[in-house]
């Protein structure tokens, strides 16, 4: 069985020992420029009346002046909350609302050489309170964003372009949020979404200066509101559907004496029953943003996000469990071979029956994002941007098993084992898999600008350490593990050594230089960018299980120059033309450089280390048109992928004894993309904004995948076949209307079949999904600035579908290899997607 390489906190398994060939890029670059106009919000405050602010806001509005700050449009360098950027002067009220944000803020006004697409606060704040990120740009064109709650507090799915969130980057205020071992994105724990200033999504290709190592595909850019520069600050509380409770409070000081800097601190705390099985979700939630600015462009910004997950897993769905229970069926373990698609909500006892007890399945996880993006003007044209980061995890995703404790394996050995001194026999076990990570990096820049060229030098360096470890504790009567986070008593074998799945120690090093020149022709109409970056990453790695086909140190570097070139040409005021060309790469998991899981004799641990693996490499083009008139934007993208060296996970199973198994990670061959995206939005037309998306996309895989069966040397006719994942069309529509005080806004997806194997012979059929907001905006009254109440109803006709196909397999079905032979199907995995929740919120500036 064939899988993409999808991992989640329960699965961070096996690592490979790759080989990468060096790539040398000889050449001059010149790189036109213009640092691009983002359109992100910034809160510097000129004057207040009746709860609105004269600010420095994207407003697009034909009737404010552009406050230029010397911005040209790049893809060479934007990453960082302190690039340069255009901003316009116009009015938003104390929740950042503008009302004059194109298609209801789903739009900007953009200059990029390049595709991008923005979410601004007229958007966000109109939506249900705390959603994540990722269920913010779902209407954007290429985007398709799933949910499996309504809160988003269990996650999703996020794939761009049929590029799942493992090929995407991710990064807030400029440091970056993928997994460092997975490249998993877990937006849930990433921001509170009333402190979320903007989201930018680059579909094609991340910036040169992207500190990420596995954006084959594009990148997602997010932030954060500045604080206020007078005292102030917002409480929100939320309550709904089921039993959904959120409370928010944000507390801004203003400005501290004659110092310039300011301040916001703020902290959430969300709960929420699951929908379709037993347990609940918990998030709790803070942040803080101190800004200090002095001079001309100096400024230094010191962030801190925290974050506190508790909820509780689900199990895998097939077509088969699908078909049978749909949402699921509550209670004890189910009867046949068809699994359930939710765990057990009665525990019957100390069985292997009840190896499925939701409470065994639980998902604790603990962030800490620091950061401090800073610029810096140090005379003669140059400033130096620097971007210091800190990033650390510790958590795991739950399981359990049905052990004898007399016959534990210890790679090829079997012994006994004991838990705190006592041997259980037959018993449940916990067996979670944790992960601890610690992540400092730093993203740094010099930039001098001349006449019409700007030059642009860098440097992203990254130290990362990642244990990741899976022992086995005891089980409570009730069910429930003595010891949630693992770190309790574990099980200590005959020899000493803890009992464990997996034991990894994977110490990552980034070394990225980069160098971008830009110049600007004509008065600014012609831009053209042009660089370089060369990325160096080495992992070195430990295994600390015993007889691994690898031994115990795996050492690996990767080496890959990835080279970038775009052009904009203002046609008039009006229209632009862009054209770019991008080089981006995905190295493979650190779980492929490890052997682990169970141990079988005669072909080892049921995770094999893979050998010589190549990063995925892609070269994007991208060529585009934009309008940006009085009354409405629109911009229409043509683009065209190839991918080599596509990273895959491949289960290898012996016919003869299905039991007999592996799973291993490969390099399975090209994929060769193109396709268009298009958007159109309009500024208010008596007080509606409407905006609409799509995207037609023809992905087809290049090459023709083994057969997942031991002993069958044969080839799988999946060449030319379409790329699951990935959805041929996607519509996307919103219409917001606001006079100030009643607002309301309506949204519609519509997202067609998903192939989930690489034969096409399962999928995800096709859905649509409708969203409806209505609230009412007071007018300001003491210490209460804009009061609003609003009414969010989610999936307002309660379908129940499938969003997304998790774990992608070469062939569902018995298939004829192109040598004739008959190969065996897996079941591919899906998610389900989020039930009709209707969710009241009330909140207020003051």
């Amino acid at each position: 069985m064939s899988k993409l390489f999808l991992r989640n906190r329960t699965h961070r398994p096996s690592l490979a020992k790759c080989n990468i060939k060096l790539a040398l890029v000889c050449s001059t670059l010149w790189i036109s420029s213009a640092f691009a106009q983002s359109d992100v919000v910034s809160s510097s405050r000129v004057s207040e009346k009746n709860g609105t602010q004269k600010t420095a806001v994207n407003t697009d509005s034909s009737n404010t002046a552009d406050v230029n700050v010397g911005n040209r449009p790049s893809m060479i360098g934007q990453t960082a909350p302190t690039d340069e950027k255009m901003v316009v002067l116009g009015h938003h009220y104390t929740d950042g609302v503008t009302r004059r944000a194109i298609g209801g803020g789903l739009m900007v006004k953009e200059d990029a050489p390049k595709s991008k697409s923005t979410v601004t606060r007229d958007y966000i704040e109109k939506q249900t309170p705390g959603l994540n990120p990722m269920q913010l740009i779902a209407l954007l064109p290429g985007v398709n964003a799933t949910d499996s709650d309504p809160m988003g507090l269990t996650g999703g799915h996020t794939s761009v372009r049929g590029m799942n969130e493992s090929s995407m980057g991710y990064t807030l205020e400029g440091f970056p949020l993928n997994d460092i071992g997975s490249y998993a994105v877990y937006p849930q724990e990433i921001v509170d979404s009333e402190n979320l200033s903007s989201i930018q999504v680059a579909q094609g290709s991340a910036d040169l200066d992207s500190p990420t190592v596995s954006a084959s595909g594009g990148v997602v850019n997010m932030y954060m509101i500045d604080p206020k520069e007078k005292m102030g600050g917002r409480a929100d509380f939320t309550y709904g559907s089921f039993n959904t409770v959120r409370g928010f409070a944000r507390f801004d000081t203003g400005l501290m004496g004659n110092s310039g800097t300011r301040a916001y601190f703020s902290f959430s705390d969300t709960h929420e029953d699951e929908w379709r099985g037993p347990g609940n979700e918990s998030k709790i939630h803070g942040e803080m943003k101190v800004v200090k600015e002095w001079g001309k462009d100096n400024r230094v910004s010191f962030v801190v996000v925290g974050n506190q997950l508790n909820n509780y897993g689900t199990p895998t769905t097939t077509m088969a469990s699908w078909n049978q229970y749909g949402i699921g069926t509550m209670g004890g373990p189910v009867s046949g071979s068809t699994p359930n698609t939710v765990y057990d909500s009665i525990y019957t006892g100390n069985t292997k029956a009840n190896t499925n007890y939701y409470k065994l399945h639980p998902n604790p996880f603990t962030n800490i994002y620091i950061s401090a993006p800073s610029r810096f003007n140090l005379g003669h044209h140059m400033t130096l941007t620097e971007t210091p980061y800190f990033w650390y995890g510790f958590g795991n995703g739950g399981g359990a098993y049905w052990e004898n404790m007399n016959a534990m394996s210890y790679g090829s050995q079997t012994m006994s084992g004991t838990i705190g001194g006592k041997n259980y026999g037959n018993t449940l076990l916990y067996n979670p898999s944790i992960t601890r990570t610690y992540r400092p990096g730093a993203v740094t820049k010099w930039t001098w600008t001349s006449g019409i060229n700007r030059l642009m030098i860098g440097y992203w360096f990254e130290y990362s350490y990642q244990r990741q470890t899976a022992p086995y504790s005891l089980v409570g009567a009730d069910g429930s593990p003595e010891s949630e986070w693992g770190t309790g008593e574990n099980l200590i074998l005959a020899n000493g050594q803890v009992a464990q799945y997996r034991d990894t120690l994977t110490r990552t090093i980034i070394n990225t230089p980069f160098i971008g020149d830009s110049i600007s022709l004509f008065h600014n109409r012609l831009t053209i960018d042009a660089g370089l970056k060369y990325s160096i990453i080495t992992r070195d790695g430990r295994n600390y299980l015993p007889d691994t086909s690898t031994g115990p140190i795996i050492n690996q570097t990767y080496r890959e120059a990835l080279p970038t070139m775009a052009f904009r040409y203002k046609v008039d005021n009006k229209n632009q033309l862009f054209f770019s060309v991008a080089t981006n790469y995905r190295v493979p998991m650190n779980s492929s450089l490890y052997d682990s899981g169970a141990y079988y004799a005669g072909s080892g641990y049921s995770n094999h280390a893979a050998t010589g693996l190549n990063p995925e490499i892609s070269i994007s083009e991208e060529f585009g048109w934009r309008y940006q008139g009085k009354l409405i934007n629109t911009s229409v993208t043509y683009f065209h992928y190839n991918f080599t060296n596509r990273l895959f996970s491949q289960t290898i199973t012996d016919p003869n004894n299905p039991s007999d198994y592996y799973s291993t990670s490969i390099n399975g061959g090209g994929e060769t993309t193109n396709g268009v995206d298009f958007e159109i939005g309009t500024r208010p037309i008596y007080n509606i904004r409407p905006y609409f998306s799509a995207e037609y996309i023809d992905a087809r895989t290049d090459s023709n995948l083994a057969a997942s069966a031991s002993g069958v040397d044969a080839l799988l006719p999946t060449k030319g076949k379409f790329a699951p994942q990935t959805p041929r069309y996607q519509f996307g529509f919103g219409l917001d209307y606001d006079n100030g005080g009643i607002f309301g806004n309506f949204s519609l997806k519509y997202v067609a079949k998903q192939y989930s194997t690489f034969m096409d012979d399962q999928a995800v059929p096709a859905y649509v999904r409708m969203n409806i907001g209505v609230g009412y905006r007071f007018k300001s009254w003491g210490l209460f600035k804009s009061p609003t109440i609003k009414l969010n109803l989610s999936n307002i006709t309660n379908n129940h579908y499938l969003n997304y196909a998790s774990g992608v397999e070469s062939n569902a079905n018995y298939a004829t290899a192109m040598n004739g032979q008959s190969v065996k199907g897996y079941a591919p995995t899906y998610t389900i997607a989020s039930p009709f929740s209707a969710i009241f919120s009330m909140s207020s500036g003051f």
